[in-house]
């Protein structure tokens, strides 16, 4: 049971800091990149979703498994 939510927990974790850092790295494009199109700064966002989907698809396959190893290991 402990295991179950600490898992939530840590889902949880790490979804607000992949926002975070997304966040951090759109206000750095827009400010680092001032004369950006707004249709720029909308490939630049999406491509940065796509990044951060990938990059969560990889950490839950990791925390699912860790779930599925032994308690002994």
């Amino acid at each position: 049971m402990e295991k179950i939510a600490m898992n939530k927990v840590v889902k949880s974790m790490l979804e607000k800091i992949n926002w975070f850092v997304w966040l951090v790295l759109v206000i750095l494009w827009n400010y680092g990149f001032p004369q950006a199109t707004p249709i720029q700064d909308v490939i630049v966002a999406v491509i940065l979703s796509i990044l951060f989907i990938i990059i969560k698809m990889f950490q839950l396959r990791h925390l699912k498994k860790k779930d599925t190893r032994s308690k002994f290991d």
